[in-house]
Order: structure tokens, then sequence, then C-alpha cells
């Protein structure tokens, strides 16, 4: 049976998902302009939908899985779930009021809360038993405060230079910590074309995490590379055709390649190559 896939069709979430889903196998359109188009290869059936809108398709059943963004699942109030973070498209929700306001998430009972996802603070105020009116405003919120519409906002936070540009200071701790994420209707039966699918998207992100490393040891020394840079499992040692040293070869992560290439070659090791990887299976 064919799988049926929403992917974002603009927006941030759109480009890295096509990329992740190309990097996993499955054929990806080559015209912004298609909203659907067929892996025959995969048996896969792509649907390109607002990103505000995928969650609703999964969580009615049209769909098998999508991708969209954590807040926008959450917002949505569909009947869908997270299967897999994605890890990318991260964002931060906070709130913000008037500088020198002196409010707190304390003080937000009888609040006018102005934001563009309205079930993202819902369910924080909820979940933290805050009685405040939330004004949904679509696009840019940050006027609200100067025009009166609101006593706060909530929204997507980066550096915070908007906001404070704007008159505006966070306070509180984050309501929402979000990314990409990989959802499917709650409940739905588990199927060998998804569980692939999901696989497939694990390999991808585990081989933008690490890289291989190979290196030439003396015997003598193994043990102390080893303990350097351990690798997932164990590392690959293999005996050299020079008699007393070894070929070692071990996934590392990709942030600390540097520092752990460093830290070999004090104890030893040389002829120390780094290999991307491009998928795998773990």
């Amino acid at each position: 049976m064919t799988l049926r896939i929403a992917v974002p069709n603009k927006g941030s979430l759109a480009e890295p998902a096509s990329q992740m889903l190309t990097e996993a196998g499955y054929r990806q359109r080559t015209d912004n302009r298609e909203l659907v188009l067929i892996d025959t290869e995969n048996d896969t059936e792509f649907f390109f939908l607002r990103p505000r809108d995928i969650a609703i398709y999964v969580g009615s059943g049209r769909l098998d899985v999508g991708i969209t963004g954590e807040d926008l699942l959450l917002d949505s109030g569909a009947n869908a779930e997270a299967i897999l973070p994605l890890g990318f498209a991260g964002s931060t929700f906070r709130f913000a009021a008037r500088a020198g306001s002196g409010l707190t998430v304390e003080k937000l009972d009888g609040k006018r809360i102005a934001t563009a996802y309205p079930g993202v603070v819902e369910a924080y105020l909820v979940g933290n038993r805050i009685a405040a009116e939330v004004i949904r405003l679509d696009g840019a919120v940050e006027t609200a405060v100067r025009l009166d519409v609101a006593d706060v906002i909530a929204d997507v936070v980066s550096t915070g230079t908007t906001l404070r540009n704007a008159g505006l200071e966070i306070f509180g701790e984050p309501i929402l910590s979000s990314q990409a994420v990989l959802v499917r209707r709650r409940e739905a039966e588990k199927t060998p074309r998804v569980e692939q699918l999901v696989r497939r998207l694990q390999g991808v992100i585990i081989a933008r995490q690490y890289v291989l490393m190979d290196y030439d040891i003396g015997n003598h020394l193994v043990d102390k590379a080893v303990a350097i840079a351990p690798g997932l499992e164990s590392p690959t040692v293999s005996p050299l055709h020079v008699q007393g040293w070894s070929a070692v070869r071990v996934m590392v992560p990709r942030k600390e390649t540097n520092r752990i290439m460093d830290e070999l070659w004090d104890v030893g090791a040389r002829g120390i190559l780094v290999t991307d990887i491009h998928a795998c299976r773990l």
C-alpha cells in the first residue's frame, strides 16, 4: 500500500525537510509549484502542504505521516503525535512585556496575551493554572502591547533583538522549545512502510551527527586511544602489515572531531583521516 507523506510546502521547514527526505533515499520535487509528487521507486506519495495544516491532515487519517513543527502540532490540537524528533528548525517561545513593567509569570492572571500560537499558549496556561485572556493575531505580534491590544505577547524568540527594538523585554522560562518532528495519527497501527521511513530518517540524523575517523597506532597504545574515542559500541581494530601497529576505525561526534584528533595525536596516533557518513543503520 502506497505510503502517503505530508511535507511542508514553504517556510523554514520546507527546504530542510525535503533535503532530509532526499538523503533518506526518497525522490523530491524540483519545481516548488508541484503540490503532489509520486515516488514510484519507493511506492510513496508526497503532498506539499502548509506547515500549519499538516498535523490536521495526518490526524484525520487521510495521510500516514507528516513533517511539521512541534509548535504547530501542539497549536493545531489535531489527533496526531510526534514519533521522531528531526533535529532542525529549532525555536523557542517566550513571554515578553513592556520594558520595566515588572511582569512575571506569576502575575499573568487577568492579563491579555497576544500570540499567533493560541494553542501553544493556552496549553501552557492550563498546565500552570493561569487565568489569562489569549488574543489570536496572525503574523508579527510585537506592536500589540504598544497599541494596547495586549499586556503581554508570546512569540518565537531567537536573539530577542526584534522585541528590544519594539520596547519589550523577555521574562520567565521558555513556554516551549520546538523543533521539526515526524508526526502520525494517535494510536495508529505501526506499519512496515512507516517503520522503514523512521529507520531511514534516523540513519540521516545519526549520519549528520557523526563522522568516521581512521588512524594508525602502536599496539601498546591502542587502549589509551580507545579511551579517548570509544565509539558507539567499540572501534574496529585491525593489524597492519608493519608488526606492532594497528589500524583503528571509529565513529566520533562531528562537533568533537578536532579535539579528538588532537588527543589521539598526543597519545601517538598517526595518519588520522576523517570521512563523512552519508547514511547508516544502527
